[in-house]
């Protein structure tokens, strides 16, 4: 199917089933290296390769662009998410200092019915033994709980504006199942701390965790050892 001529009238949204087929089709050959970080994604291009519009195609990217694996770049289209470890570093520091605050905020406040919640999505990573784009989205979704339940709109949107891209990136990493495992069992760590199980000091459960995919996650913070 081809694109519309100039001012043909046409939907302004492709059917969600279509949509949904390109998302589920683009994240596969992202997360299987067709796309590489850094990659463009040419939505003319992917257009032709499946013989269908580009509004199904744009509007994919875009739902890829809010869960983190694309990146929008002014001017020069949509790109496959590329962090260098320098950034990753970077950002983990902060997320050092946004997050701990999101956790003692939410532990502040938890209920048993988002205690409920985080005990379910640890649950079903404990069972995971699915795709790594499904454990990344268990993963992302674990955090976004406790960041929604501190309570702070704008901590939870810098969050968010913050973490997705760096949960996408190491989504593209081509770990094993193993140790995709490893990491999401770690999340019982943190669940433990704001249910006070434990007297784990908020802050150093969060790094605890962070260590599990990181290198020094607290090197451009003032958590960083000084020689």
């Amino acid at each position: 199917m081809e694109d519309l001529e100039p001012g043909t009238p046409r939907a302004a949204n492709a059917p969600p089933t279509l949509r949904a087929h390109v998302v589920k089709m683009l994240s596969a050959d992202i997360l299987a290296g067709k796309y590489k970080p850094g990659d463009r994604l040419n939505e003319s291009q992917i257009a032709r390769e499946l013989n269908i519009s580009r509004i199904p195609v744009r509007e994919a990217l875009s739902q890829l662009q809010e869960q983190g694996l694309v990146q929008n770049r002014e001017r020069r289209g949509m790109f496959v998410t590329n962090i260098g470890p320098e950034e990753v570093a970077q950002i983990s520091s902060l997320r050092i200092v946004l997050e701990t605050e999101a956790l003692r905020l939410a532990q502040a406040r938890v209920t048993p019915d988002i205690l409920a919640l985080l005990e379910g999505l640890v649950s079903q990573m404990d069972a995971w033994n699915g795709t790594l784009l499904e454990a990344a989205a268990l993963d992302l979704e674990f955090h976004r709980v406790i960041w929604k339940a501190a309570g702070n709109p704008y901590l939870e949107r810098a969050l968010n504006s913050l973490m997705v891209p760096l949960f996408a990136h190491k989504t593209l990493e081509h770990v094993t199942k193993d140790v995709r495992r490893w990491r999401l069992s770690h999340h019982r760590i943190i669940l433990d701390a704001i249910a006070g199980r434990t007297s784990d000091d908020l802050q150093e459960a969060l790094l605890t965790h962070m260590r599990m995919a990181y290198t020094e996650p607290e090197r451009y913070s003032t958590l960083a050892k000084k020689p």
